[in-house]
């Protein structure tokens, strides 16, 4: 019976023209700690059909899906993963959203390995600002305004980056907002300000560069930045009283995409990670609002809370991480180790449930 009803599933998904990818396993090896790393280098309709061009990837996905009920596991193969790449002052980087937070955090860690750098910000004085600190540095690196928005606005920041470096190696995407609202409440103009900035603004990105990474065949690596909440969900009284169900949501779609992305750009030689950090001392939410586009409710003023947020992490200890999961290819970056308890505790709950329907005679 599950079977079946995972199968009308599929007929559904693929129909819509959405073709499976292969799974990649993890090759399980434990990667030093960042600090080390930085230090050391129901029925369908009768008359609908799958498409015929999907028909081979249905007919896959089924057997898969069929080992899977029937083993536990699939019988998936392991294809070794790629194992990361070298950084270093041939190499180019893009920081969207690298105005402050944790794209400044993430620049100065790749700057640290001497890498060319595209600081890249709706708000070009602080990506200006940035820039100019990293030259301060030592660093090579530009400013560029950008749209995360606006696919055109992508298309010109690319040209920009390899008209003054040439190939484009590294991707970091860092563009979110915070909304404050209990999800019932919630309205359309909320929920679309979300995906459009937290989701659709790293979705457009990657359509728009990873081809260049792609071209010149040389590798290269995109890290997302979620949250530590793409890992698990909050109640308002755990996280100081605020709301925050509509960031959750697309937070864990952030990580849905990438975690896919990571599986489907594999062969091609392109590493991908997920930051999921905790508490990052930044002005996110008054950036949030400062930028807030007309059409989901324009421009509005709120206190900003860099250096109040007890316990954030400063975003100058941000690059360590960064750093490591892109030499050493790690699905996820994880920051905030004391949250564990707080991922253990949903992974609890799921295995709980297997259990609990296990016992009801599921296969």
């Amino acid at each position: 019976m599950v079977l079946v009803v995972l199968v009308l599933d599929v007929v559904e998904v693929v129909d819509e023209g959405v073709v499976p990818v292969d799974v990649v396993v993890g090759s399980g090896v434990a990667a030093p700690s960042p600090v080390e790393h930085a230090a050391a280098t129901t029925a369908a309709p009768a008359a609908r059909k799958p498409r015929r061009e999907s028909r081979g990837s249905f007919e896959s996905l089924v057997r898969f899906m069929t080992r899977m009920l029937e083993t536990g596991h699939g019988d998936v193969p392991v294809r070794p993963e790629h194992r990361g790449m070298k950084l270093d002052e041939n190499t180019t980087a893009v920081v969207i959203g690298g105005g402050g937070g944790v794209g400044r955090g993430t620049a100065l860690g790749l700057a640290s390995r001497s890498v060319r750098l595209v600081i890249a910000d709706i708000e070009p004085a602080n990506a200006e600002v940035v820039a100019s600190e990293l030259r301060d540095g030592g660093a090579d690196a530009i400013a560029v305004a950008v749209d995360a928005t606006d696919e055109s606005s992508l298309v010109a920041l690319a040209d920009a980056a390899q008209e003054t470096y040439g190939a484009i190696h590294v991707l970091s995407n860092n563009v979110g907002i915070v909304v404050d609202s209990p999800l019932v409440e919630s309205t359309e103009e909320q929920w679309g300000w979300a995906v459009e900035f937290n989701l659709m603004s790293i979705v457009r990105a990657c359509r728009v560069f990873v081809p260049h990474i792609r071209a010149h065949g040389g590798g290269g690596h995109v890290i997302n930045t979620a949250s530590m909440a793409a890992l698990f969900a909050s109640k308002p009284e755990e996280v100081g009283g605020v709301h925050l169900g509509i960031y959750t949501t697309t937070k864990h779609a952030v990580l849905g995409y990438t975690e896919t992305l990571r599986a489907e750009l594999a062969g091609d030689g392109i590493g991908v990670s997920c930051f999921c950090p905790g508490s990052i001392d930044s002005n996110l939410m008054a950036t949030s609002m400062r930028n807030r586009p007309d059409r989901y409710g324009g421009p509005a003023t709120v206190r900003e809370t860099r250096g109040l947020v007890k316990f954030a992490m400063a975003q100058e200890e941000i690059g360590p991480y960064v750093v490591a999961a892109i030499e050493e290819n790690r699905p996820h970056v994880l920051t905030h180790p004391k949250s564990r308890r707080l991922v253990d505790r949903r992974h609890r709950d799921l295995v709980a449930d297997f259990d609990f329907f296990e016992a009801l005679g599921g296969d």
